[in-house]
């Protein structure tokens, strides 16, 4: 076989290879609206939650055993200003904070690395939304690695006991949150 013939054999199989995977990859990234498995349980098998550090808005170290001790539910959502699908699901933790805040205790936790996620751009991010919830910025990752997180968004629903009841990989919707919360 000449030179050339095997170039053009090796260019059309690349080609080849490229669009499977492109086909692959759009089949397995396809949006899959989580279901929230609910398990009746008088909590004995539930894990306790993790505890982290993270800095407030105006720069004090909170970490989540505070929270806890306010004995209500927490949802912990993980997050950053560039991700698409976490700027997708704000509006809907926006909404149910505004309905529920009273009752479930929000803590939304920017996961900054300092290179693609800052303290600056999420908090623009959350200005130039609009949003009320309260805002935390996981600037030494104590958080993530506490709870293995691997991708985000991540969304971890924590009974008033402070126990893990849910975790969630990827976006959720309004009606996903609110039956979150609901099993808490």
């Amino acid at each position: 076989m000449k030179q050339s013939t095997k170039a053009i054999v090796g260019v059309i199989a690349l080609v080849l290879f490229l669009g499977g995977a492109a086909v692959v990859y759009n089949i397995l990234s396809r949006e899959v609206t989580p279901e929230i498995e609910m398990v009746e349980s008088d909590g004995s098998d539930r894990r306790r939650a993790p505890d982290f550090t993270v800095i407030d808005t105006a720069g004090n170290q909170v970490n989540l055993s505070d929270l806890i001790a306010n004995e209500q539910p927490i949802v912990v959502n993980f997050w950053a200003s560039w991700c698409p699908p976490c700027k997708e699901e704000m509006p809907d933790f926006e909404n149910v904070y505004q309905d529920l805040g009273d009752e479930v205790q929000f803590m939304m936790v920017s996961v900054v690395d300092g290179r693609r996620e800052t303290i600056e751009s999420a908090t623009q991010f959350v200005a130039e939304g609009g949003f009320t919830f309260p805002v935390y910025f996981d600037t030494e990752q104590e958080g993530a690695r506490a709870y293995g997180i691997q991708a985000i968004p991540t969304t971890i629903f924590i009974d008033s006991n402070g126990n893990i009841v849910h975790e969630i990989l990827g976006k959720i919707d309004e009606e996903t949150l609110r039956k979150g919360i609901d099993s808490l």
